[in-house]
């Protein structure tokens, strides 16, 4: 039976039985306690609170769910990010003797499987919750002869979405040894506080995967076996790798076609995830980037069930083309340097008759260095190491670019004093260009130009400084020669922390009319004429950062326009390539 088939016969089986068919909400949720929907009845959620469901009691639907935290696990049999919810719920309609009857009756006689065995709640002292009695007992007057598992909380217990809601304890139904189908009976209300309160009106919230459902049905071993990912096979026959990439692709066309764009916030940074992840392992696989794009295609056609695939088919090839693209500039770099640095993370051969070293790799100092750099996310690091028969030592990772972070942020107060827009890597270049650009410009006009404002984004900088004329063509010109030489040099840039009384004396330039405190951060970049000299630095400025480590990093510097800002001040826009 196909995917589509299954859809349909799950939709009609609960039509019939009184429930009215609800269209799939977006994966951009309306309850802003949750990043993305990642559950059937999260539209649902107020009905089961009182509030009147303008579908009557009973509804049925097949949601689009996006969950994050089994993303270590995605490349096994049957996790993944992306998938589809079959539910069926019921806001004071019925409770449990239907609910389990009804998934019975679909699992054996609609769909003509057998049900291993069932799991039910044990009970939980510590929160008072009772133990599932009910449960077990319309089970076995249905089937004396089912085997059934008592779980505690952590198994057999559900919700609520978010920080506060309806929840309550579950059975999930096993096919295959497969968990496919989770019954939730909400008739507690978990407050903020983590206190548990009787609903008036109990309720039925269940959940099957779609593509378990069909793995099961179908006969296959993994959900990347079934016809759901046909469109993405030339990936799945690669293993773990291919199953990663077809799920991280799948996924990234549904987060798009819903609204969401690559970005370092919310959603958006769980986008840029998926995608960066996937250019990584295609680049260690020598797996063509230009394939991606064509299974793309491929499967926005097949996918027909969305109409909003077809939609926004435009927009999700722009943006997944885009952030390919940008990402794989950088990336190569990235890979070698950190292969350099960590040399332990590479493949290790194995020795008959030796014993194998299994070791946990800690990324320390240069944790926030790879990511904001060359945009290594913890994602691609801990794939890296298990590459090489290694761990990642999560924990250190994520202290070290806490700390960092919290340093940005200490430097920077709202949009960043330096100009900057985020703390995107291209950003951060473009935030380095304007140190050299800066020294150019003093170079070639003299020292009387100093910086008046700037605008910095991931696309471009907005440089405003003092000057009374315009540029010519031969000034602009030179500007960017000595620009592009510096980066050419691929010259370290150096951060002090020093008083403030001391940056002035060693003449770093700064934007005096600004609040500095009594100690600033002091980037400075030296040529390599001066490097073993007393010479002055090509550039020394008082600036809260962030910035690359070297100059090679930047790429080529072009300025695309010069104008005037205001009287005696002027503009420039400048990109790297």
């Amino acid at each position: 039976m196909t995917s589509q088939e299954l859809r349909k016969k799950y939709l009609e089986f609960f039509r019939e039985k009184g429930h009215m068919i609800v269209p799939s909400s977006s994966l951009v949720p309306s309850d802003p306690s949750v990043l993305l929907t990642s559950a059937g009845m999260q539209q649902f959620k107020s009905y089961y609170l009182n509030e009147k469901s303008p579908y009557g009691e009973n509804v049925t639907s097949v949601q689009k769910c996006f969950r994050t935290s089994d993303l270590d696990s995605i490349g096994d049999e049957s996790h993944l990010s992306f998938f589809e919810m079959l539910g069926n719920f019921s806001f004071g309609g019925y409770f449990k003797e239907e609910a389990i009857k009804y998934a019975h009756e679909f699992i054996t006689k609609e769909m003509g499987l057998k049900i291993d065995y069932v799991s039910v709640f044990k009970d939980d002292s510590a929160d008072g919750i009772s133990e599932d009695r009910d449960s077990e007992k319309i089970w076995k007057s249905i089937d004396p002869s089912l085997k059934i598992v008592k779980a505690g909380k952590t198994d057999n217990f559900w919700g609520p979405t978010g920080s506060e809601g309806p929840c309550g304890p579950t059975t999930e139904i096993y096919v295959n040894n497969v968990e496919i189908w989770n019954l939730v009976f909400n008739e507690y209300y978990k407050d903020a506080n983590g206190k548990y309160s009787l609903l008036k009106t109990p309720g039925v919230d269940t959940g099957m995967g779609l593509e378990r459902l069909a793995m099961v049905s179908q006969g296959k071993n993994n959900v990347f076996d079934t016809d759901l990912f046909q469109p993405f096979n030339f990936f799945t026959f690669l293993g773990r790798d291919g199953r990663i990439i077809a799920d991280h692709l799948r996924g990234s066309m549904f987060l798009i076609a819903d609204g969401i764009k690559p970005s370092n916030k919310g959603a958006g940074y769980i986008l840029r995830r998926l995608i960066r992840r996937i250019v990584v392992i295609c680049k260690i696989n020598s797996i063509p980037l230009e394939s991606l794009i064509s299974r793309v295609e491929r499967a926005i056609n097949y996918y027909n069930f969305y109409k909003e695939l077809p939609i926004n088919k435009d927009k999700i090839i722009k943006e997944i083309k885009e952030e390919v693209n940008e990402f794989n500039k950088i990336i190569e770099k990235g890979l070698n340097e950190f292969f350099k640095k960590y040399p332990e993370m590479r493949v290790e051969a194995i020795t008959p008759g030796k014993a194998y070293k299994f070791h946990a790799v800690k990324i320390i100092h240069d944790a926030f260095y790879f990511h904001q750099t060359f945009g290594l996310t913890i994602d691609i690091i801990k794939d890296l190491a298990k590459k090489g028969g290694h761990i990642v030592d999560e924990d250190v990772f994520n202290r070290e670019f806490q700390k960092h972070q919290q340093l940005s942020r200490t430097a920077s107060v709202g949009m960043f004093k330096s100009g900057l827009a985020d703390h995107s890597e291209q950003a951060i270049k473009y935030h380095t260009a304007a140190h050299l650009m800066l020294a150019a410009l003093r170079k070639v006009l003299g020292k009387h130009v100093s910086q008046k404002g700037s605008n910095i984004t991931g696309e471009r900088l907005r440089f405003d400084f003092s000057h009374p004329e315009k540029m010519t063509s031969e000034q602009i010109k030179l500007v960017e020669d000595a620009v592009n030489e510096k980066i050419q040099e691929d010259l370290p840039v150096k951060m002090e922390e020093m008083s403030l009384e001391e940056a002035k004396k060693q003449g770093a330039m700064g934007v005096f009319e600004s609040k500095y405190g009594e100690r600033v951060k002091v980037y400075t970049i030296k040529d390599n004429s001066s490097q073993a000299s007393s010479e002055s630095p090509f550039s020394r400025e008082i600036c809260g950062g962030p910035h690359v480590e070297r100059t090679g990093l930047l790429g080529k510097f072009k300025i695309i326009k010069e104008e005037s800002s205001s009287a005696g001040v002027r503009r420039i826009k400048a990109v790297l390539s």
